[in-house]
């Protein structure tokens, strides 16, 4: 019967969409119009019950989703001003991410489609960050280029329409945010470790000579490994030999080994593609550094930089409605079983 229902759905231009996000450490719900308009956004953090543990216990986060998921819903459509009955489909995080986290956001989404008799829309978490754009310049549209960088992908690629990517490059090992997260963890800094990071870097200098990975080769791809293995080697080098050094310097040159080349990248990618519209998204966006390197160098080369505010690169729901409105549009609904999977793919 609900598979019958959403196969002959008809769809709306300025659909109501009701969007659940679960794959890490926040529990978030928003309700999104017509793809672009944020009536409603909702996040129910437990980092602070994680903190302790240097990092994200999976059954802990679990456990808070499965607690907050129900209240956060219900607070994002209270807080649009709208009833239940007038949503149009519910969107929901199905990968990638913690399976666990997943798993709670997905039954929740496929119990409320079933009770609204509402399409169910499938979204990847990666193809999420990459529709905050959409969020923040409403008359956005393709080709352009858009720089992934996040915790757990990097990458870079051209956006030739709605969904459709070509990826230009993406990391070899390690995501640019695994890398902050490892070098927050030998600085011995609190979890999370890129706002940590990137709070004692501004207290430092850049004077620490790390390497840039893949500089001058590799194309669009990068390489985390060696930078990370390269500040672990010369904080330990310093420790064991009994040598004062600055946490602060190490931070701050480690910021700059890891993201220049980020901004390096994407502005040729624009340039070679001869692309004027650049786009960022990811938990790593929100890197005040990165932002204000981003921003200066698009304004010297006339690209145009589609920045979404730091709040819409961190997990969010609204950014899985803008992505659930483009698969909608397609009519790409799920079934009632419907899986979390913890990995997707990049494109």
């Amino acid at each position: 019967m609900y598979n019958d229902l959403i196969k002959d759905f008809a769809i709306k231009k300025d659909a109501v969409i009701l969007a659940i996000e679960s794959s890490c450490d926040e529990t978030a719900a928003a309700v999104v119009r017509g793809g672009r308009e944020i009536l409603s956004s909702e996040i129910m953090s437990s980092a602070t019950e994680h903190v302790r543990f240097g990092g994200v216990v999976p059954e802990i986060a679990s456990r808070a989703h499965t607690a907050a998921i129900s209240l956060t819903a219900e607070k994002a459509v209270e807080s649009a001003g709208i009833n239940l009955s007038d949503l149009d489909a519910i969107a929901v995080t199905y990968g990638a991410g913690l399976l666990g986290a997943l798993l709670v956001g997905v039954s929740y989404a496929k119990t409320l489609a079933y009770a609204l008799k509402k399409p169910l829309i499938p979204v990847s978490h990666i193809r999420g960050h990459l529709a905050a754009a959409y969020l923040v310049d409403r008359d956005l549209r393709p080709p352009f280029v858009s720089l992934l960088a996040s915790g757990g992908h990097t990458a870079i690629m051209v956006v030739n329409d709605y969904g459709k990517y070509e990826v230009l490059g993406g990391t070899l090992d390690d995501a640019v945010g695994e890398a902050f997260d490892k070098v927050a963890r030998v600085l011995s800094l609190p979890y999370p470790g890129g706002p940590n990071v990137e709070k004692l870097a501004r207290e430092g200098e850049i004077n620490v000579t790390f390497p840039k990975m893949l500089k001058g080769e590799g194309g669009y791809n990068f390489s985390y490994s060696g930078l990370k293995t390269a500040v672990i080697n010369y904080v330990h080098g310093k420790e064991q030999k009994g040598e004062e050094y600055s946490k602060a310097d190490v931070a701050a040159s480690f910021q700059s080994a890891a993201t220049d080349i980020l901004v390096k990248k994407a502005v040729q990618a624009c340039e070679e593609h001869s692309l004027k519209t650049l786009t960022v998204g990811g938990g790593v966006a929100a890197n005040g550094y990165l932002r204000e390197n981003l921003t200066e160098i698009c304004e010297k080369r006339g690209i145009k930089l589609v920045l979404p505010p730091k709040k819409l690169c961190t997990d969010n729901a609204a950014m899985i409605g803008a992505e659930g409105y483009i698969q909608y549009l397609k009519g790409n609904f799920a079934a009632l079983d419907l899986n979390a999977k913890a990995r997707v793919d990049l494109g």
